[in-house]
């Protein structure tokens, strides 16, 4: 067990885990003085969008060469990774959500979860465990401004406002998850 908690300190997961429930419950208060609610879906985005970015920090360790070379088996810790960001994410919201009684579907939440902790480990291996979060704040600000539509692109665009049900959106979460997370695992964090 001593591993793990080395493990996790190693990459700021404590830390991580603070950040993503401080802006969460500032979203929430904010929310709570504007009359909205969390279960409004561009604050629900907002709020997963800001826990992948704070768990993106995590996703490289403090000397990149130690861990390409070192004698552990860093795949199946990658992938473990990611997946616990993703839980971590949703979760995160849900008890938020619980405890203020504003639900949004449980479909979104982790439709949104598992797309953006893709997309953070897309940054990860693309541009690097320090500039992760580009690639969901990027997307999250497209979302927030390109106007909705039926058209095909604008929907892969904004995935992450569709309702849960949409197919464009839940298609380019799972490529997002899919695809992220293979190419953080293979590859690893960019130097």
């Amino acid at each position: 067990m001593r591993w793990l908690t080395l493990y996790a300190r190693s990459r700021h997961v404590p830390a991580s885990l603070a950040a993503a429930l401080l802006s969460t419950a500032a979203v929430w208060a904010l929310a709570r003085i504007g009359g909205g609610t969390l279960g409004d879906p561009r604050l629900t985005m907002l709020v997963l969008a800001a826990g992948a970015i704070a768990f993106s920090v995590g996703l490289g360790g403090q000397d990149l060469g130690l861990d390409r070379t070192a004698a552990i088996r860093w795949m199946p810790r990658r992938a473990a990774h990611v997946l616990l960001c993703g839980a971590l994410i949703g979760a995160v919201l849900s008890a938020v959500q619980a405890i203020s009684g504003q639900q949004a579907p449980t479909a979104f939440v982790v439709r949104d979860s598992a797309g953006l902790a893709g997309l953070v480990a897309l940054g990860a291996a693309w541009c690097g465990a320090q500039y992760a979060w580009i690639p969901p704040f990027a997307g999250l600000s497209v979302s927030l401004v390109v106007p909705p539509s039926d058209g095909v692109a604008t929907q892969v665009l904004t995935w992450m406002m569709l309702p849960s049900g949409t197919t464009a959106g839940t298609w380019t979460a799972a490529v997002l998850a899919v695809v992220g997370t293979v190419v953080y695992v293979v590859g690893g964090p960019r130097r």
